[in-house]
């Protein structure tokens, strides 16, 4: 039997380790060819000398398990580099039809000590790092829709975060970056949906590098001990991954523009922020003891967010 991604290309961003790699090896044993893109520095913010080793270490680990893989270690946030990933896909395989944009570091700090590097920094990664390969990837299937008359199949799977839906003090600048990331997603989608390209994102949580401080009071197991059995850890990025192969693949070809959250065995739908009420000036313009009137009642005793209060509901409280 066919697999569900057999014949296809996809690349993925920050596939050296945690979700990136087992995203792609996901992909690759639901029959892909897969492009392990990985700048390979060594501290999660970014720091240290690049390195080949993650990405071809993982692209290894593809073919040893039969599959199809070739290593790319530029940095997607430089626009040329990503230029080059897209390319390398192409000339290596003849095609590009899935991109998974993962890449990312973290410079955490309270908005009020948070230095313009540390902000610049975040934001170049994830938010242009998006960019970058989207914008690439998006031009090379819209001349291919063009050549052939139609839709072709293009798949495009970001990574955002729970740090956008319920805020994270100490991540302004991760924050806003994920947030960006999923504008940059529904307009990607609404751009691209007439050349048969679609675009979706995922807030995953899982254990891996960048959030080992996050999750370090949560046990791997119920109770802090591997059960009989050997069961995975409910943090493990093996819970994510699926989600991407499934949103890869042609079957998920009436999902467009979404944002899904994702981890241990679950998966929940996000709504598009919704009016939850409306008030009207009863003259002309709103004057400012009118608004205090209308305002100031409504608010009071309410959450200070209510997409926080929401996301709590869900249990996607992010802390």
């Amino acid at each position: 039997m066919a697999q569900p991604l057999e014949g296809r290309t996809a690349i993925v961003t920050g596939a050296g380790r945690g979700l990136g790699r087992a995203e792609a090896l996901e992909l690759a044993r639901l029959g892909a060819r897969v492009v392990v893109n990985d700048f390979g520095q060594p501290g999660r913010d970014g720091s240290g000398t690049a390195s080949a080793a993650p990405a071809e270490e993982a692209a290894e680990e593809i073919r040893a398990a039969g599959g199809q893989a070739v290593a790319h270690t530029g940095d997607v946030a430089d626009h040329q580099q990503a230029g080059a990933l897209v390319q390398l896909a192409i000339d290596t395989y003849g095609q590009l039809d899935i991109l998974v944009n993962n890449a990312g570091i973290l410079r955490d700090r309270m908005v009020f000590s948070m230095t313009e590097d540390e902000w610049d920094s975040v934001i170049r990664v994830h938010l242009k790092g998006h960019f970058n390969t989207t914008h690439f990837a998006a031009a090379y299937w819209r001349a291919r829709s063009k050549e052939a008359g139609g839709p072709v199949f293009g798949r495009i799977v970001n990574t955002s975060s729970e740090a956008f839906l319920a805020g994270s003090a100490g991540q302004p600048n991760y924050a806003a970056a994920k947030g960006g990331i999923v504008g940059l997603t529904t307009s990607t989608a609404l751009a691209l949906a007439k050349y048969g390209v679609t675009a979706n994102a995922i807030c995953p949580r899982a254990r891996t590098r960048m959030t080992e401080d996050v999750f370090a009071a949560v046990p791997a197991y119920q109770g802090g001990e591997i059960p009989e059995g050997g069961r995975l850890d409910p943090l493990a990025p093996e819970h994510v991954a699926p989600l991407v192969g499934y949103l890869a693949s042609p079957a998920a070809a009436g999902i467009n523009g979404q944002l899904l959250v994702v981890h241990g065995g679950m998966v929940a739908v996000a709504e598009r922020p919704r009016i939850a009420a409306k008030f009207d000036t009863a003259k002309d313009v709103f004057s400012y003891e009118e608004l205090d009137g209308l305002l100031t009642p409504y608010y009071a005793g309410r959450p200070a967010h209510e997409t926080f209060a929401a996301a709590e509901v869900l249990g996607l409280k992010h802390d």
